[in-house]
């Protein structure tokens, strides 16, 4: 049975010139460049370039609704538009900034250890399958994987059969490339390799000698710190065993990243904001940099014009004109976006600056009062979700460094008095207390909540592990030292 029925239904939508905004609030400044110049590519009626000062005559008769001609229009109003030209424009310029921004690349890891073996007096086989190792380490310098299935690889993908000794040997090779470590299967053999290549110009009964025999036959106990266990199976003294644990600790147990590191291009960040101290107030600047000026196309304007100027314009003009004004929208769209990203980028981060005034000025974490995403949303009267799109990937250049803006953003904690003081404070407490303990004796995660409660912090113990996880702190039995 059919049936009809009218019916009225709310909904919310967002509008393609939302959209745009919101994704482009969510695009740091150092991308904001690259996606500007991805629009300049698809869209000919958007142009670099500063805007003349005259009055844009827009000039496009065009139905918003049907994309066609109307025959009522009047050209002539709609040329006299008195929106000046400046507004449909956008300086993306900085002050006394540096538009050019370099970066560095060189060789990987990977082609530094290849090119060393090239100066080894090897075989074009051993050569062969040393390359093939050289591929299998991961980016720490380590072969994680076995040899038997590094042959079989080898059997099956290059056709090159190999048994495990012959493969051994020629990781021995391997493992004389610098750095040195580079090669090795696990912590042990690392450490290990690098003593090696000190073993041969140390003393005999030096600490060099104690920290290779700790490492190859106390290894556990070693990792473990259980220092009164290694003093007894070692037979030393304790001094003894400090300065062979401080050889260990000069050794470096991610080798690979020596080389990796140095090689990979250089990552920049560019902070989007700037906060500078000027007396006792706070000054902003937003970040335009390589992005550079827009403008509606002077050719298109022109065009529209043209066109505009026609009496009676047959299917093609119609096309024509249709295809400009899609164009010189989208362009005047786009324009707009940037302007409004710009302009929601400076409200929220006075927000925050007004919200951590006494952070700014001081610098001192202990003054970062709590905030959470919808103290500025509610501040600045705005959505939840547009504060998150601009503190998401967004760094803040400050007197003090430059860091993440959502690490401003922290949960409020209770002290005895019921003042609400930011969680960022408490890790800073926690911090300072973890440097000026005891390193023979660390203080526990229970003992640390004792002095956090005795400070007036309401906390629990579960809380000050996580906190201290947070902070990258290991447990009190890893801090332990002689």
């Amino acid at each position: 049975m059919l049936k009809q029925s009218l019916q009225q239904k709310l909904q919310q939508k967002l509008s393609p010139q939302q959209i745009q905004l919101m994704k482009l609030l969510q695009v740091p400044t150092l991308e904001l460049e690259a996606r500007i110049k991805e629009e300049l590519e698809v869209n000919p009626a958007l142009e670099e370039g500063r805007e003349e000062e005259e009055e844009f005559d827009r000039a496009d008769g065009l139905d918003d609704d049907r994309g066609e001609t109307r025959d009522d229009f009047d050209f002539d109003a709609y040329l006299d538009d008195p929106t000046p030209s400046y507004r449909y424009a956008v300086n993306n310029h900085g002050e006394d900034e540096d538009r050019d921004l370099p970066f560095g690349a060189g060789e990987t890891f990977a082609e530094r250890l290849t090119a060393q073996v090239g100066l080894r007096p090897v075989t074009d086989r051993q050569r062969l399958l040393a390359s093939f190792l050289i591929g299998n380490l991961d980016e720490a310098g380590y072969l994680r994987r076995d040899l038997y299935s590094i042959t079989s690889d080898l059997a099956f993908g290059q056709g090159i059969e190999v048994e495990e000794e012959e493969l051994e040997a020629v990781l021995g090779i391997v493992q004389q490339l610098d750095p040195a470590g580079v090669g090795a299967r696990d912590l042990q053999e690392c450490l290990l390799l690098q003593l090696d290549r000190k073993l041969e110009s140390a003393p005999e009964d030096g600490p060099l000698r104690l920290a290779h025999r700790m490492l190859s036959e106390q290894f556990d106990a070693f990792t473990k710190k259980h220092y009164d266990k290694l003093i007894s199976r070692l037979e030393v003294e304790e001094d003894m065993l400090k300065a062979a644990i401080e050889e260990i600790t000069r050794l470096n147990p991610k080798p690979g990243n020596s080389g990796s590191d140095s090689s990979r291009p250089i990552q920049a960040v560019v902070p989007d904001f700037q906060v500078s101290v000027e007396g006792d107030a706070l000054r902003l600047q937003i970040n335009g940099r390589n992005a550079p000026e827009l403008r509606v196309s002077n050719e298109y304007r022109e065009m529209m014009a043209g066109y505009a100027a026609a009496k009676k314009p047959d299917r093609a003009q119609k096309e024509a004109i249709t295809f400009v004004k899609r164009k010189v929208d989208a362009a005047k769209w786009f324009i707009d976006a940037i302007n409004q990203r710009r302009n929601t980028l400076k409200i929220t981060m006075e927000a925050i600056m007004e919200h951590q005034e006494a952070y700014f000025l001081t610098g001192d974490e202990t003054e970062l009062k709590p905030m959470i995403l919808k103290d500025i949303a509610e501040r600045i009267g705005m959505d939840i979700s547009t504060v998150s799109r601009v503190a998401n990937s967004k760094y803040v250049q400050t007197p003090y460094g430059t860091f993440l803006l959502k690490t401003l953003f922290s949960e409020s904690l209770s002290t005895d008095s019921g003042e609400e003081v930011s969680t960022r404070e408490v890790k800073k407490i926690l911090e300072e207390a973890v440097g000026e303990e005891d390193k023979r004796k660390p203080l526990s995660d229970e003992k640390l909540m004792k002095v956090l409660q005795d400070k007036g912090y309401q906390i629990a113990r579960r809380t000050v592990a996580k906190y201290r996880e947070q902070l990258g702190i290991p447990v009190a039995r890893l801090r332990k030292e002689l």
